[in-house]
This record gives C-alpha cells, sequence and structure tokens, in this order.
C-alpha cells in the first residue's frame, strides 16, 4: 500500500465539516470490537458484520503476524481504530513518538474512523492503567482542545471522541458534561462518539438527566455510538461499573432506541472486553443492534413515502 502523507485537518476546517464528515466513514450498520480470541474465525469464516474496531495500542508493533491479520481482514471489513493511550486531557500535551506510530498504523490500515476518550492517563510520563475524568472547567477544556488539535493536525483528519463512564462528580467542575463536549466539539472540528452505556453508568451514579444530556449535543456532531455491558458494585452501593464484560442492559438498549430515533441512524458497535464471550454471543447483540437500525429505517422511510 502507498503510505501518502496525511494532509492538515486544522481549526479553520471545523466550520466546513458537516454532518457526514465528522470522523466517520463507517458503514451505518452494526458491527463489533475484534478480540483477539475471535481474530482466527474472522480470518477463517469472514462472518457479516458492519464493521469492526480495533484497539489501537494492540496493533503498534512493526509488521508480525498481528497486524498481517488485520491488513488480511481490511480487504473485506471497515475497520475503526480506537485508541485508550493518547491521553488527550494532559496538561503535560501528547507523546509524540506515540502520535506518530498511530499516524504510521493509520497509513497502512486506511481505517474509516479514528476515534479517542476525554480522559487523561499519563503524568511525568507514567502511564495508569485507566481513563480518568477531566474537571469540566474552562482550564481543561482548552487543554483537551489544544491536544485534539495537534493530534488532529498529525493523523490530518478529524477524531472521534468518546464521553466518559463516571463514578463520581468533581467538585471543581463548573461545566455540565454535554455543554462541555459540546464546545469542544465546536473549538475543534472533531467528532462524538457517543458511548450510551457510559452515559447511563454516569447517569445512575451521578443523578444525569439523559434526555437534556443528549438535547445539548448536535445530531450531526456524533460519529458513532458504542453499546456495551456493565456490572454493580460488590459493596451494594448501587454504583454501576463500567465493565464491558456482559451483554448490554435492557435499560441500555432503550436508551439506544430513544437516542436513535432523535439523532437518527448511526454506526453503532458491540463492546465486549472482559469475560469475552464465544464469537455467536457476540454476533447475536450485534444482530439486536442491527435490527432496531433496520425498524427505525423502515419507520423513516415510511413515513418519508
Amino acid at each position: 500500500m502507498t503510505q501518502a502523507k496525511p494532509a492538515s485537518f486544522s481549526h479553520a476546517d471545523a466550520a466546513s465539516v458537516g454532518a457526514g464528515e465528522r470522523g466517520s466513514g463507517l458503514p451505518c450498520k452494526a458491527g463489533v470490537g475484534l478480540r483477539h480470541p475471535h481474530v482466527q474465525q474472522f480470518l477463517e469464516q469472514r462472518p457479516t458484520v458492519g464493521f469492526l474496531e480495533i484497539h489501537s495500542e494492540n496493533y503498534l508493533g512493526v509488521g508480525g503476524p498481528r497486524l498481517r491479520s488485520l491488513l488480511d481482514l481490511r480487504r473485506d471489513y471497515d475497520i475503526s481504530c480506537h485508541g485508550v493511550g493518547l491521553s488527550l486531557g494532559s496538561a503535560e500535551g501528547l507523546n509524540d513518538d506515540h502520535l506518530h506510530r498511530l499516524r504510521d498504523l493509520f497509513l497502512q490500515v486506511q481505517p474509516a474512523a479514528i476515534s479517542e476518550h476525554v480522559s487523561w492517563s499519563v503524568v511525568d510520563g507514567i502511564y495508569v492503567n485507566d481513563l480518568l475524568p477531566l474537571p469540566y472547567t474552562e482550564e481543561a477544556l482548552n487543554v483537551l482542545c489544544r491536544n485534539i488539535t495537534k493530534a488532529q493536525d498529525v493523523f490530518g483528519r478529524p477524531l472521534l471522541l468518546e464521553n466518559p463512564s463516571t463514578y463520581l462528580e468533581l467538585q471543581s467542575s463548573v461545566i455540565p458534561e454535554a455543554e462541555f463536549l459540546a464546545e469542544m466539539v465546536r473549538r475543534t472540528g472533531c467528532g462524538l462518539l457517543l458511548d450510551l452505556n457510559n452515559l447511563y453508568v454516569s447517569a445512575s451514579n451521578n443523578g444525569i438527566d439523559t434526555d437534556r444530556w443528549l438535547s445539548c449535543l448536535l445530531p450531526q456532531s456524533i460519529g458513532e455510538i458504542h453499546l456495551a455491558g456493565h456490572s454493580k458494585a460488590a459493596d451494594h452501593s448501587g454504583l454501576l461499573l463500567d465493565d464491558h464484560g456482559s451483554p448490554v442492559a435492557q435499560p441500555v438498549w432503550d436508551l439506544f432506541i430513544k437516542a436513535v430515533h432523535s439523532i437518527g441512524p448511526r454506526p453503532v458497535l458491540i463492546e465486549w472486553d472482559t469475560r469475552i464471550p464465544e464469537l455467536p454471543a457476540l454476533m447475536a447483540e450485534m444482530a439486536h443492534a442491527q435490527q432496531i437500525l433496520d425498524q427505525i429505517n423502515a419507520t423513516v422511510a415510511h413515513h418519508a413515502a
């Protein structure tokens, strides 16, 4: 594959980025996260899915069987690269080596979408194994937007940024989360990866009104949706934990239906990262998401006729 130099994506481009261009060229279908236990089955069987999403940092090695397998699958599937290590909320800025290794991966894979998280995970060069929340302040927003702009300039394309799951509200936060995300989009031209399990978990833990939260976002800024499972804390506190280790809960399906009726169908991913099941169980979750998309598309077509 010829490696073209990425074009520059700057803040000046933000105003011209339209509804279908906020960082997602994914088909408006249901896909699944590609995890190691299922790779060989995908290579051998090529099951029908809308798209595959990988964790970018799992593929940063030069060459090797893992990357060869991904490039093989890339011939038959649209790929979304979902990062977990950029630490876009870090006040000390971004790691240039990490940025350029990601850029090289994207040049090889040519993903239909690239995404990251509204979080931080690095301080003084030390990485913590978590996606830590930001205080929703003007200072944190400035840092985040500066880092997003730099990443987009290096990658030559807009990112999708995922809303976090939260377990408490930081006292220093003065901007409501949805308004913080909407302003991030406005300033940088990035898009949103709307994680509805994260929203449900945060809403349950912190008393967020999901309808009001969603109403603060521009529908055209949302390029992808994530669905996943969660669990209850073992201490019987009622706290919900975003663990991606079970089927999507019914309240999250209900929120998905409501959101898609409001904003329109979007590419939707089933995430399952812990206690990974056999592939048929994952495919059944994906099929349910696809059925919902198909039903809503049919309703829209009926009303348009």
